[in-house]
This record gives structure tokens, C-alpha cells and sequence, in this order.
């Protein structure tokens, strides 16, 4: 059976708030997962100890287990692979620009 690393989103209406969660592919969204491998939240928020730093997003990730859960072959969302690429679990995906098409020249 497929198993996902996908985000579960809990929160309220315009603050969201979401657990990386491992999860059987076919299970509904509102379903209990298989195990929770952190939380990520997406609301750019200061850091209370350095007022003239940037606001960050925060992301809290068990980056042993996750490397379990890739080695057995679980299959990350998009946005799950994103955060383990900052996470430095995985390498991240190239993005594909639009293709070069060949210029003719005039002789």
C-alpha cells in the first residue's frame, strides 16, 4: 500500500496551522495518520528575543523519523517535499522553465 508525507491542516479560519503527517494514500483527509512527524506554520511570525530580525515561518520536523518513513518509500506531496528540502532531507526539485526552442539563423 502507498504512504504519504502529506500536510494535515488544523488551525482557525485565516490563521492555518499544519501537521506533517504519514498517512495511507487511499485514507480520507480527516482520517488518524500513521505518525506525526512534526508541524509547519506558515504565518511569518518575529522572533521575540531579536526584534530587528526578519519574520521566519516556523517548521519543527523529526528529521530521524522522516529519513525512516523516505527509506521504506514514503511518497511526499509537493509542498511536504518542499519542507524536507529545507529541512536538507531530500534535494529539491528542479523547476522546469519553458522549453528552448532552436533560433533559425539566416545565411
Amino acid at each position: 500500500m502507498v504512504v504519504k508525507i502529506r500536510l494535515a491542516r488544523f488551525g482557525r479560519s485565516n490563521s492555518p496551522f499544519y501537521n506533517i503527517v504519514v498517512t495511507h494514500a487511499r485514507t480520507a483527509r480527516g482520517s488518524r495518520p500513521l505518525e506525526v512527524l512534526g508541524t509547519y506554520d506558515p504565518v511569518p511570525k518575529k522572533d521575540t528575543y531579536d526584534p530587528d530580525s526578519k519574520p521566519h515561518k516556523d517548521i519543527k520536523l523529526d528529521v530521524t523519523r522522516a529519513k525512516y518513513w523516505i527509506g521504506v518509500g514514503a511518497q511526499p506531496t509537493d509542498t511536504a517535499h518542499r519542507i524536507l528540502a529545507m529541512a536538507g532531507i531530500m534535494k529539491p526539485k528542479v523547476r522546469q522553465g519553458t522549453p528552448v526552442t532552436p533560433i533559425r539563423m539566416a545565411h
